[in-house]
């Protein structure tokens, strides 16, 4: 699979692939009304539905190699702090490679999110998977703004996405070799 993080490492985070098993754990963050609305779900009744199609999703793109998010644990517990991942998208009918991160509310504050989105964007980069990478983020989002400016990312565009008004974030592969930490 090519956008496969699986097994992937930072400093204090691990990607393991999404599974059954995971759906109750997530029920309470498709619950939340903010998270709801940063995602584009509000078409969506209940939590339960919103987290099987979350799963379903997910499921989806890794069998038809469209890359996934990832579950995202702390190394040193295995605590589940959130997901992150590289989700191939349709943006204004051109395809692009998408850093995602959610992170579960009683995690934030901790850069769980810009580290395993740091990680997707160098991983993207060092395998060549892509020019540029995006983050597709909710206007109204500013926690998720400030890690895709802390990922590099500049505001591309402004456009439509899942019926939400939405800012596209791009760093490209030039910018990227300017600012990445020497191996």
């Amino acid at each position: 699979m090519r956008h496969n993080l699986e097994g992937a490492t930072t400093e204090r985070l691990s990607f393991r692939k999404v599974t059954e098993d995971d759906f109750e754990m997530w029920l309470p963050f498709y619950s939340d009304e903010t998270v709801i609305q940063n995602l584009g779900m509000t078409a969506i009744a209940t939590a339960e539905e919103r987290c099987r199609y979350w799963l379903n999703l997910t499921f989806e793109r890794y069998k038809n190699n469209l890359g996934g998010a990832y579950i995202v644990t702390e190394k040193a517990t295995g605590i589940i702090v959130g997901q992150s991942g590289l989700i191939v998208r349709n943006i204004d009918g051109i395809l692009e490679l998408e850093v995602t991160y959610s992170i579960l509310p009683e995690h934030r504050g901790k850069g769980y999110a810009s580290e395993a989105a740091q990680k997707c964007r160098d991983f993207a980069f060092e395998k060549e998977q892509a020019g540029s990478v995006i983050s597709i983020i909710n206007i109204h989002n500013t926690d998720s703004q400030k890690v895709a400016f802390q990922n590099g990312m500049q505001i591309d565009k402004t456009t439509e996405f899942m019926e939400m008004p939405v800012q596209i974030f791009r760093i490209n592969a030039t910018v990227w070799n300017t600012i990445k930490k020497p191996s």
